[in-house]
């Protein structure tokens, strides 16, 4: 059996995203690619190759790539996909844009944020806003997956794999347009090893801000929001932490002035440490906290700062 895992790559490197994602792809089978796709990418390509436990790398740069359209990605890899019985991208927000175009073009379903791998056809994944977890059996020939980072260990390093030139498609169609990148000093969000959340309690933007970025720069932290606090725009939406959000899974998470809804919840509940900060005792919040405290944001947080030095 062998197994295609696109990588999920930051410029010349590839994210923590991706060694984990080859962790679930090894469950699968000792045959194990990768897939570095974009313009420009060649020292991505070869710091994938040092993943431990990876065959060999395959490196596709063409202009058409340049942005990684979904569906310059879905026509590149489904050129590429005779020669897997799996393929796996990390469940990230490009993931879940070009995968269900692959399994569509490979008239297969695809199997959505995994958790847990069974064996070769059988899978975990969660539903309900993960309060289950449904165990999925796959008939098709070929298994499209995404995998969900937050439960997989990252691969190690000490690998030595060869790196391959493979031709890379255009997005037909579909057109880049622009973007706008959105500079920070702090980590990441999803692959924060701290972070901490705000939620509507909070009560506007300034406030927001106020509270939550001050905490931040003294833990060396990546700042989220809840839904609500997105929602009443206090925080912008890459700050989103939850089911519709992003999923992270820090050694330590704080929440402040979050109640706890479940679809939050189902985004940050597999953090290592959680504490929690509201007021309101009975808030769902405190059920997967570590540590609680009962009490006014406005007063614990200078106290926590306090403590902090």
């Amino acid at each position: 059996m062998a197994v295609l895992v696109i990588a999920d790559r930051d410029g010349e490197s590839v994210r923590d995203t991706t060694h984990k994602t080859v962790t679930a792809a090894l469950k699968l089978s000792g045959d194990v690619d990768i897939l570095v796709i974009g313009q420009g990418s060649k020292a991505a390509a070869d710091a994938a190759a040092k993943i431990a436990g990876v065959r060999k790398v395959l490196l596709a740069e063409s202009a058409g790539l340049g942005q990684q359209l979904a569906e310059a990605v879905e026509a590149t890899v489904v050129g590429l996909a005779g020669g897997y019985d799996a393929i796996l991208s990390p469940a990230t927000t490009d993931g879940k844009n070009f995968m269900p175009r692959i399994a569509a073009k490979l008239d297969v379903a695809p199997i959505s944020d995994i958790v847990e791998v069974v064996s070769n056809d059988t899978f975990v994944r969660p539903i309900y806003a993960g309060n289950a977890l449904e165990t999925v059996q796959s008939s098709d020939g070929k298994k499209i997956i995404t995998v969900r980072p937050t439960s997989f260990d990252a691969a190690a390093e000490g690998g030595s794999a060869r790196v391959e030139t493979v031709a890379g498609a255009d997005a037909g169609k579909a057109a880049f347009v622009s973007e706008e990148m959105v500079k920070s000093d702090r980590p990441e969000l999803g692959a924060a090893k701290i972070v901490v959340s705000g939620g509507r309690a909070l009560g506007s933007a300034e406030e927001f801000h106020a509270v939550m970025d001050p905490l931040a720069d003294r833990l060396g932290a990546a700042v989220g929001a809840s839904r609500a606090a997105v929602d009443a725009g206090y925080a912008p939406n890459d700050y989103q932490v939850g089911q519709t959000g992003k999923v992270v899974a820090p050694a330590l998470y704080i929440a402040i002035g979050i109640s706890g809804a479940i679809q939050h919840l189902a985004g940050m509940k597999d953090s290592k440490v959680i504490v929690a900060i509201n007021k309101d005792a009975d808030a769902p919040i405190f059920q997967v906290a570590d540590y609680g405290i009962v009490g006014d944001y406005k007063t614990v947080v200078p106290e926590l700062m306090k403590a902090l030095g």
